[in-house]
């Protein structure tokens, strides 16, 4: 029976690419329960029972890259492109502080044009200082989600946040299979991405100082489970802090609907699956339960914790820029200001046995541990 088979991987200290690709392949309740329960307690010893707030803040839509996948893609005219000032973005870094959120995430579109670059900095340095306090000396912590840049720029940036020990970049490949990164990002042009050229941005991310992160997409058209397998491999080859993934979803933005979706529950369940797994084989990093989660099932981003996430990134951005950053169709939240984002995640977070890390950065312990800082990596348990 398949469960016997799942008892017997789940009690292996190491995995194999079989047995990662069996645990990737559970659909059936009972076997889903065991890995789901596994990851979860895998968590609980290595993260402690916190749940980290990353505040979203969707700076600009603007983008030059033809990803085809995605609904602020360069040759989607239909979006009503905006790039927020720099008073609105301190504001919302601010109030994200103020709030007890140890940590902020900027997003926006890729582009390397000089103007981007400055407007990222100057947001940088005045978000520092507007959050430095005697509780938080080096400010809030920033996680920066700007696409492939220049080993010169990750430095620059690096540099204006002000705050080397909660510094992150999340930099995604979405597959590691070159075939599959080929269909998705669409024709030639002077930004063109190249699945090699992403993982080389990895490599300059640590040399610039930073919390390293990365992720995928799960479930796309022709995506197997061997894939979804060797993507894990990379991450650990890379030996990564952080993970950022969720499911493959369709937008009209985008041009690949012909290529279809997989149905809603199977997909849902990939994504655990993928989850549970990733914090099986990596351990003590930092796992974000994507918003996309909860685009498949309203409890989805619980889920994602449940399977072993210890991130969550409530929304921040001004509501009137909301509708214009929609990578994928049915994106939730849309309406919801800060303050009803936070306290409804609260409650859901706390409805899984979780709690918030107000005011704590929560830095990836694999990170700590590099840095030499094993003190700061013990988990506080539950009472």
């Amino acid at each position: 029976m398949t469960i016997e088979k799942t008892r017997a991987v789940l009690a292996k200290s190491e995995l194999s690419d079989e047995d990662i690709v069996h645990l990737l392949s559970l659909q059936n309740l009972d076997d889903c329960r065991l890995l789901q329960e596994m990851a979860y307690a895998r968590t609980t010893e290595l993260m402690g029972n916190y749940v980290y707030y990353r505040g979203l803040i969707e700076l600009s839509n603007i983008c030059t890259a033809s990803c085809r996948y995605c609904g602020i893609r360069r040759e989607n005219h239909d979006v009503k492109r905006y790039t927020m000032n720099l008073d609105e973005v301190v504001e919302a870094a601010v109030w994200a502080a103020n709030n007890g959120y140890g940590s902020i995430c900027l997003q926006a579109g890729e582009r390397r044009d000089e103007k981007f670059i400055a407007y990222v900095e100057e947001a940088l340095v005045r978000i520092h200082a507007a959050t430095v306090s005697p509780e938080r000396p080096e400010g809030v912590g920033v996680t920066l989600s700007l696409g492939q840049q220049t080993l010169e720029t990750y430095r620059r940036w690096a540099k204006a946040a002000g705050c080397p020990s909660q510094l992150r970049y999340l930099g995604r490949f979405e597959t590691s299979n070159p075939q599959l990164f080929k269909v998705l990002h669409g024709t030639r042009g002077d930004h063109e991405k190249e699945l090699e050229n992403r993982f080389q941005m990895l490599r300059d991310l640590r040399t610039a100082g930073y919390q390293v992160g990365t992720g995928v997409m799960i479930g796309i058209p022709g995506q197997s489970l061997e894939d979804l397998c060797r993507d894990i491999r990379t991450f650990q080859k890379f030996d990564i802090d952080m993970i950022g993934m969720g499911p493959y979803l369709l937008s009209e933005g985008g041009e690949l609907q012909n290529f279809g979706q997989m149905a809603p529950e199977p997909l849902l369940q990939l994504a655990l699956n993928m989850i549970a797994v990733t914090r099986l084989v990596l351990g003590p990093i930092n796992i974000a339960a994507a918003t996309a989660l909860q685009a498949i099932k309203d409890n989805g981003r619980e889920l994602g914790v449940a399977y072993g996430a210890n991130v969550v990134m409530p929304n921040l951005s001004p509501l009137q820029y909301r509708t214009g950053y929609q990578l994928y169709d049915g994106k939730p939240n849309l309406k919801d200001s800060p303050e009803q984002c936070a306290r409804s995640l609260e409650a859901r977070i706390q409805s899984i046995d979780r709690q918030i890390g107000w005011n704590m950065s929560g830095s990836s312990r694999r990170w700590l541990r590099r840095q030499g800082r094993p003190n700061e990596e013990a988990p506080t348990q539950k009472a």
